[in-house]
């Protein structure tokens, strides 16, 4: 059902537009009897009154314009759920790509909210902070800062990729890390480390290379040492892309030689053959929820809250490229460039 109106009001109570607004509006022409009866209907409804002229200022969401190729698809479907979002609830939303602490500044003044996605610095945060303004973030926050933070469960996904595969019988696993210093490929390698210590006899190996042309030389190192894992579990859907493509190349069948997952599901995770196992990262719905708890935070501005953390739980999918551990794990070619 779409947003409730004072046309819908009026039908229901079988009174005219004009009788419903004054109910609502607090204006005199209508009995007291009249009033509750309008209320008790708008309520029952789920009417969602009209803000003040105050309150209806601008929500500004202010992505970081630094954005890698692996966040851009991430950021689209997360600006998606928050427009779709504020146009069900009526809210204007305006939106900002900077990394300028002094245009966030000025920003701030004239919004009622802000969202905040990617890794601001330090100083655009203390702006925040002292402005007042209700804030949301969607990107990493220090541990137990007192700030509103809605994200995915990383670590929750290594779990599941760790306790899939080894289900499989794979023993050796690698974890494709790829470049360094990305928080949340770090937690996916936590939580695969947490279900691998579950087995005694599984090992887990963290590869980190140049995501341009590193991964065959950082496998190879791996053969070198007399280890040859049988899965992969890929920091994204990029990266597993890679990977497969690479293998293939090499003479690997995927997944009967080598079980690859990715991590994002996002549109990489079937441009491939096979298409990729993976973790579907539900952005549009963090977005959305980014945008009810700001919302939220400025119908309660003023009142003494606790900072919240919320989570949204990514999916599994599960695909052509894993399968069980081969009884011999696969090399490559020495010759192999």
């Amino acid at each position: 059902m779409g947003r409730i109106t004072l046309q819908d009001i009026a039908n229901h109570t079988g009174l005219s537009k004009f009788a419903v607004s004054c109910s609502l509006s607090g204006k005199p022409g209508v009995s007291d009897a009249t009033r509750k009866r309008v209320e008790d209907a708008a309520e029952k409804l789920g009417y969602l009154r009209p803000r003040p002229v105050e309150e209806q200022r601008e929500i500004t969401v202010i992505f970081h314009d630094r954005v890698d190729n692996v966040s851009y698809e991430l950021r689209t479907m997360l600006q998606d759920g928050m427009q779709r979002e504020a146009h069900r609830l009526g809210q204007p939303v305006r939106l900002q790509w900077t990394h300028d602490a002094n245009r966030v500044e000025t920003m701030v003044k004239d919004s009622a909210g802000i969202i905040l996605v990617g890794p601001h610095e330090q100083r655009t945060l203390d702006i925040l902070k002292l402005s007042g303004v209700p804030v949301v973030r969607l990107g990493w926050v220090s541990p137990l800062e007192q700030a509103d933070h809605v994200g995915g469960t990383d670590h929750e996904a290594g779990i599941a990729v760790g306790d899939y595969l080894t289900g499989l019988g794979h023993r050796d696993i690698a974890f494709l890390q790829g470049e360094e210093g990305f928080r949340g490929r770090m937690e996916r390698y936590h939580g695969l480390r947490e279900s691998l210590e579950q087995h005694a006899d599984a090992r887990l190996h963290d590869l980190r290379f140049k995501e341009d042309g590193g991964f065959i030389p950082a496998l190879q190192m791996l053969h070198k040492a007399g280890i040859a894992p049988t899965a992969l579990f890929c920091a994204h859907d990029g990266l597993a892309l890679t990977a497969v493509s690479e293998l293939l190349a090499r003479g690997y069948r995927i997944p009967e030689d080598m079980s690859v997952v990715g991590f994002g599901d996002f549109s990489a995770a079937t441009q491939i053959s096979p298409h990729l196992t993976t973790i579907k990262v539900q952005g549009v719905e963090m977005g959305a929820t980014a945008m009810r708890l700001l919302l939220e935070r400025i119908e309660t501005r003023g009142q003494p809250v606790h900072a919240r953390r919320i989570l949204i739980a990514s999916t599994f999918v599960e695909r052509r490229s894993s399968g069980a551990a081969p009884k011999r794990a696969k090399l490559l070619d020495r010759t192999s460039p």
